[in-house]
């Protein structure tokens, strides 16, 4: 009977540790937070209301000293010394009680407030017995001071604002750690009645209850008599104010990553540099007073740091919230838009390190249709042919699509992949060659950052002896993130080499209004840049690189509206260069990395890997892959009579009489435009009467068409049918070409050989005849208009 009875006292006992173990919940505190982010020293940015309505920040295991001392003064002086529940507090409180007839203190301590304010139960006998076991039970595995910043997180402060960090910048526009006694004081008496004592309303009673706490702080040796004094004659809070919010936008960023479950705590600690962020944002404003009148009424801009991809700068929009047409909560750096031409410099290094091209190979930039896409220069001219550096520099079209016809838009669309571009959504062939000017979606936080990969590279390069690191690839980030562990490797997604000379072109591009003074300032800041617009004048972009920062800017209108002058060197440039006057100005640049590098010969002339015809060979440094770089293909050996003055071939001279001479030749289409920008370009001599050239030295060639194309001539405002342009080019100056539609005469051209056809539907031959008799034939055909 006595083990029955010990064993029944034993699983009671053990009932009843269990359920004291097990009365707290796993989390005290459920109810949602209020998203908040930092800068980089922990000051506000911004934050927004929580879901349920209430000014909450998240729990904050640091109380300021002023606020312990003052609450503890107030509400339970004896809390570093009671086991959760105050005895002689609990006593008084029944005694007073009983006498006045109803509840006039409830006698709790800091630690039952926590329980309560947890549970919120209602306050009856048995619910404070319940406080009084679960306060105990909260003591025995939390510190004072966890007890105490619960408290501190998650008291009522009046109104919608809970929590000491919520209160302190709604009361008083300022971070808890900044408050002085007299705040601090009226703070720490609002949790006892918040009901009650509101700011704006009973101040009387909120100002009593404060100068209280200030003489009980007195008494007790806290503070000096003077600090008391003046503290009673600091203004209690009034209205609630609006708290900071200098980055809304990444605000909602965060909001974002959160419910992607990319972050794990509504409050951040971003990496944004207040200042900075400030003065950006007063760049953008300034700049957006003037582009509005064109009614280009949105701007955004970022600036990362190269070393960490860490952004300083976040200003996602124009946010004027009061203006509908503005969309101001549109966070323009996160959306996908056009890039205009911005993608050219990742195409011209993937060639240098690819080895399909030399950094000044030229460049054929001549009318040109492919498939049925007929790319344009922004200025609708052409040079014929042009350094590519030189076409990166100046933004050619043509030139580009050339490059990219060369390297694939498949092998392209994948690059861009593999460097952290996501908005290309669609297969490769989606986009084609459209894809280097802008046919595709880009954002300025990717493509921003991208700029930055290839900078890290380029400053890492030395650091590891050589090898690259593939986490140097990564998109840019908004948080002080430790970086991971390199993972070295022989061969990167771009060489230095490659970078290096992208952005040595890069830095020819001509400033806004500068002309090029800016190179004789030594104080001016180098700085790789390229701007871009998109079809229709919607998106000026700028994006510029140093060896420290990357600045991006997007300028146009958010509804996809596009403007007349909405041009990236005109609206995105200007701010770009105001930004970078922001940040630390140095004349340092990246180290030329010869160790990714080979000496080459290379032609003067076409740029490309000397061949044995070239005259003039410079000795260069160019990317490893360089020595795979095709040969000239320009240079070749003419034979000229004994005079020089006429070409010659086995036909009509003996060749002991011939002159043989190595001479600069581009094709007749690329030469036509070439000479006309080239002075020192020295045509052939034509043949001499007599001498028949053979079909690989044919003296004229057809720009438009080209043989096989497919054509689509419109109709006139008057519903006649269009007529479509022909265009040739001939050696020789002065001479007439013949032409001929289906071996029907047409008429002729001398000098510029240009003709109007109006064919009908269908497939034709056209064929042209120059005065010597050469002869050149292509088939084209007309599409029909469908119905």
């Amino acid at each position: 009977m006595r083990t029955k009875k010990k064993i029944i006292l034993i699983s009671f006992v053990v009932i009843i540790l269990l359920a004291f173990w097990f009365c707290l919940p796993r989390h005290l505190f459920n109810s949602p937070t209020s998203f908040v982010i930092d800068d980089n020293q922990g000051q506000l940015l911004g934050a927004s209301i929580a879901a349920d309505g209430q000014w909450r920040f998240p729990y904050n295991p640091n109380v300021p000293d002023k606020f312990k001392a003052c609450i503890i003064a107030f509400e339970d002086k004896r809390f570093e010394h009671h086991p959760g529940f105050d005895a002689l507090a609990l006593g008084r409180a029944i005694r007073q009680n009983i006498r006045s007839g109803h509840v006039v203190s409830g006698g709790s301590t800091l630690t039952m407030q926590v329980i309560r304010l947890a549970t919120r139960n209602n306050r009856t006998v048995w619910q404070k017995l319940l406080e009084v076991i679960r306060a105990m039970r909260l003591e025995l595995t939390h510190s004072k001071a966890e007890i105490l910043a619960l408290y501190t997180s998650n008291a009522p402060f009046g109104s919608n604002v809970v929590g000491l960090d919520a209160a302190s910048w709604r009361y008083f526009g300022r971070d808890p750690g900044k408050l002085s006694w007299g705040e601090m004081a009226a703070l720490a008496v609002l949790p006892n009645s918040p009901s009650l004592v509101h700011p704006g309303k009973n101040r009387l009673i909120l100002l009593k209850k404060r100068n209280l706490l200030l003489d009980r702080l007195y008494r007790q040796h806290i503070i000096d008599a003077t600090t008391a004094s003046l503290a009673k004659l600091e203004p209690v809070p009034d209205r609630p104010m609006p708290l900071p919010q200098f980055a809304p936008h990444l605000l909602d960023r965060v909001k974002n990553d959160y419910h992607a479950d990319r972050q794990s705590s509504t409050r951040i600690k971003t990496s944004i540099s207040s200042a900075l962020q400030q003065n950006v944002t007063d760049i953008l404003e300034k700049h957006h007073r003037v582009l509005k009148a064109n009614d280009i009424r949105n701007a955004a801009a970022i600036v990362l740091d190269v070393e960490s991809g860490q952004a300083l700068a976040y200003v996602g929009n124009i946010f004027h919230t009061s203006d509908p047409e503005l969309q101001s909560n549109v966070d323009v750096i996160s959306a996908p838009r056009s890039p205009g031409s911005t993608l050219k410099p990742l195409l011209y290094a993937s060639m240098l390190h690819d080895g399909l091209l030399l950094p000044n190979s030229l460049i054929p930039d001549i009318p040109t249709q492919i498939a049925g896409y007929h790319p344009e220069n922004f200025d609708l001219n052409y040079d014929g042919a042009v350094p590519a550096a030189k076409a990166l520099a100046r933004s050619l079209n043509v030139p580009a699509v050339r490059m990219l016809q060369q390297y694939k838009y498949e092998r392209f669309h994948a690059f861009l992949r593999r460097m952290g571009i996501t908005t290309l959504k669609q297969p490769a062939d989606f986009y084609g060659l459209s894809l280097i000017l802008g046919g595709g979606e880009n954002n300025l936080w990717e493509l921003s950052g991208a700029y930055a990969d290839m900078a890290r590279v380029l400053n890492h390069y030395s650091r590891y002896k050589g090898l690259y690191n593939a986490n140097d690839f990564h998109n840019p980030c908004y948080t002080q993130t430790i970086m991971p562990k390199p993972v070295l490797e022989k061969d990167g997604l771009m060489d230095a080499a490659s970078i290096y000379y992208t952005f040595q072109a890069m830095e020819e591009v001509m400033r806004p209004g500068d002309e090029m003074l800016w190179q004789q300032f030594s104080s001016t800041q180098r700085i790789a840049w390229k701007t871009g617009t998109s079809f229709g004048f919607r998106d000026g972009w700028a994006i510029g690189v140093t060896p420290k920062y990357v600045v991006g800017v997007w300028v146009g209108n958010t509804n996809g509206e596009g403007r007349p002058g909405l041009i990236g060197v005109n609206t995105a440039a200007p701010i770009l260069f105001e930004i970078f006057r922001q940040l630390p100005v140095t004349r340092d640049w990246f180290d030329m990395p010869t160790g990714a590098m080979v000496r080459i010969g290379v032609c003067h002339e076409s740029g490309y890997r000397a061949s044995e015809n070239c005259n003039h060979i410079d000795t260069l440094w160019v990317p490893q892959n360089g020595i795979k770089a095709p040969v000239c293909p320009w240079h070749q050996l003419v034979h000229l009579d004994a005079s020089c003055k006429w070409q010659v071939n086995s036909t009509c001279e003996a060749p002991i009489n011939m002159v043989h001479q190595s001479w600069f030749v581009l094709p007749p289409s690329m030469e036509f435009y070439y000479k006309t920008k080239n002075y020192q370009y020295q045509t052939l001599p034509p043949f001499k009467p007599g001498c028949s050239a053979t079909p690989q030295q044919r003296p004229m060639e057809l720009i438009y068409p080209k043989d096989g194309s497919k054509i689509y001539v419109p109709l006139e405002a008057d519903g006649s049918r269009g007529r479509m342009i022909c265009n040739a080019a001939h050696r020789q100056s002065g001479i007439k070409i013949f032409w001929h539609l289906d071996d029907k005469y047409m008429g002729e051209t001398i000098n510029y050989h240009q003709f109007a056809l109006n064919p009908s539907p269908g497939t034709h031959t056209l064929t042209l005849v120059d005065a010597n008799g050469s002869r050149l034939q292509i088939r084209f055909q007309i599409l029909e208009k469908e119905k």
